[in-house]
């Protein structure tokens, strides 16, 4: 069932978001030691925002804020916070994210109606590949959208194919909730075990952590190479600790619909202005709903598009595309500006690297280099020109390439703590 405000005119979504944005301008206001600190430094009055357009007025808040005045973000005692959770750290030190109560029942209708968008019923069954615990919110989430559904789920975590595949022969779930690589591991062991994945009973896969799309909504080398041997769905899904929202594809997978109960969306350029209706830009967030931590114009670090033509399916919300890269990620390499996501989809198209890790770093004259530990399946004649070959015609530029032993490769891409792998290694902050 899709909710009715994502069926109504784009006018009707502005002006009930603009509404619920006064709620939260003024509840920051009252609760939040750091908006209120900000309002303040900046001569800011919220009577004076009340449209999307006036949020240009506010400066956006960063990561780097979070990190700095973490604490300054929660606007409700501690004795109201029920769960804490933590962000990954990819660029930087982890943030600690507080949830009461309401924020929990959020996090679960924001869910509910994301599994909903791909599909998913109360007559389904999900299998949870990723975590519950280790303080990662997505799990937890994953669980909670489940229950209030009403679909069953099986919670049996990362990694361990042989397992993996014991819940689904025994238990028969109907999707997958998956970091998609694995799911090549999941056929792989497939394959070796003469399992025939394709009466196995999985329709669908919401794909998690990776993309599987080209910016125009194309199967990526990663999503070919799965569906060259599984015949199941796949549905992007992009989401992020911060906002405790997520953008999901339905049945037309073309972008992840946006939920404009639950967060206001922003595109904006290096100016912090929103860009032209089409063009990349750097995602930005206000959270609606949140009791806890609420965030206004959040910048997430994340460059993309967004599309906004109504939807096959009914609804009239905009949708972003895939992930380009992220901000802090961005290589200048020989004239060419890159995103590690251009370099995975490439390494992806190899069937005989086994394992790899993108270094990015600045070499003495203090331009960007790009080195890319790799793991072969034994000795491959050629292999290496193959991989220049393919870079030269696909992004016009060669990084470096070293061979390293999987072992070495894994301990990179695994480190303690971590709780999904590490793809990308940027050491030019260590370089400065």
């Amino acid at each position: 069932m899709i909710p009715d405000i994502e069926k109504q005119s784009i006018l009707k979504i502005k002006a009930f978001q603009e509404e619920k944005l006064k709620e939260v301008l003024h509840y920051v206001n009252q609760k939040s030691p750091f908006y209120k600190r900000l309002f303040k430094s900046h001569h800011i009055s919220i009577a004076n925002i009340n449209s999307i357009e006036d949020l240009t007025q506010i400066p956006p808040t960063t990561k780097d804020d979070l990190q700095s005045y973490n604490d300054d973000f929660f606007c409700v005692p501690k004795t109201e916070i029920i769960d804490y959770v933590t962000t990954s750290g990819t660029l930087g030190d982890p943030v600690t994210i507080a949830l009461t109560n309401k924020d929990l029942d959020r996090l679960a209708y924001n869910e509910a109606i994301s599994f909903g968008c791909s599909g998913v019923t109360k007559d389904d069954i999900l299998q949870l590949m990723t975590t519950v615990d280790k303080r990662f919110m997505a799990g937890m989430a994953y669980f909670l959208g489940a229950r209030q559904l009403g679909a069953g789920i099986i919670r049996v975590g990362a990694g361990t194919p042989e397992l993996q595949w014991d819940s689904i022969l025994k238990f028969k779930p109907t999707y997958l909730i998956v970091v998609p690589s694995f799911l090549l591991k999941l056929i792989e062991y497939a394959n070796l075990n003469g399992i025939n994945i394709n009466t196995s009973g999985i329709k669908g896969a919401i794909c998690i952590g990776e993309p599987i799309r080209n910016d125009d909504f194309s199967l990526n080398i990663l999503g070919q190479k799965i569906s060259e041997s599984w015949d199941i769905d796949m549905y992007s899904t992009y989401a992020s600790s911060e906002m405790h929202t997520a953008f999901t594809e339905c049945e037309y997978q073309n972008g992840g619909h946006h939920h404009p109960e639950l967060v206001i969306v922003e595109i904006l350029d290096e100016e912090n202005q929103p860009v032209n209706n089409g063009d990349i830009g750097e995602l930005t967030i206000t959270t609606l709903g949140i009791e806890a931590m609420p965030l206004v114009r959040f910048k997430t670090g994340d460059m993309l598009r967004a599309h906004y033509e109504p939807c096959k399916c009914g609804r009239t919300t905009l949708r972003l595309g895939p992930v380009n890269g992220r901000k802090k990620q961005m290589i200048k390499y020989k004239g060419t500006t890159l995103y590690p996501p251009a370099i995975q989809n490439i390494m992806n198209y190899f069937e005989d690297v086994e394992s790899f890790i993108i270094e990015i770093s600045h070499n003495q004259v203090g331009t960007d280099e790009i080195l890319i530990k790799l793991a072969s399946k034994g000795l491959i004649p050629d292999l290496l020109q193959q991989i220049k070959n393919h870079f030269k015609a696909k992004l016009r530029v060669t990084p470096r390439i070293e061979f390293c032993d999987k072992d070495d490769i894994d301990k990179l891409r695994f480190p303690k703590l971590s709780r999904k792998p590490v793809l990308v290694i940027d050491k030019r902050n260590l370089d400065t």
